[in-house]
């Protein structure tokens, strides 16, 4: 699977600004997601083939919205990597319980996030 749409969620301007120069070189289409409740929306409309989200946001958190992604039949085969300052060992288990499959910690390198879009193509 090639990755062509990718959805980058975080209520941080300057957080969002940063992700999206990370995935600058990638040739997809970027959509935006400003809090969980957004980030649900847009997965359900646009279908991307990865998603990169916050945890700590108003309105629904990232963990919220990663439960309501991963469950959802139409929704669920997308990966959801959490960028995040949260680097605990039980943030690691809560998310990967929530449904994601990798955390970065926050302030990130940009090559971690075209890793994650490496190995997810």
């Amino acid at each position: 699977m090639s990755i062509r749409k990718i959805l980058l969620v975080d209520d941080s301007p300057a957080q969002m600004v940063e992700m999206r120069n990370a995935v600058s070189s990638v040739d997809a289409h970027i959509i935006m997601a400003t809090n969980g409740t957004e980030a649900i929306e847009k997965a359900l409309a646009e279908k991307p083939d990865i998603i990169f989200m916050d945890i700590v946001m108003d309105n629904l958190d990232g963990f919220g919205a990663c439960r309501e992604i991963s469950r959802n039949e139409e929704t669920s085969h997308i990966p959801i990597i959490f960028v995040t300052t949260k680097n605990q060992r039980a943030d690691r288990l809560w998310a990967e319980k929530q449904g994601a499959k990798a955390m970065i910690t926050k302030p990130f390198d940009h090559q971690e996030i075209i890793d994650q879009i490496n190995r997810f193509s």
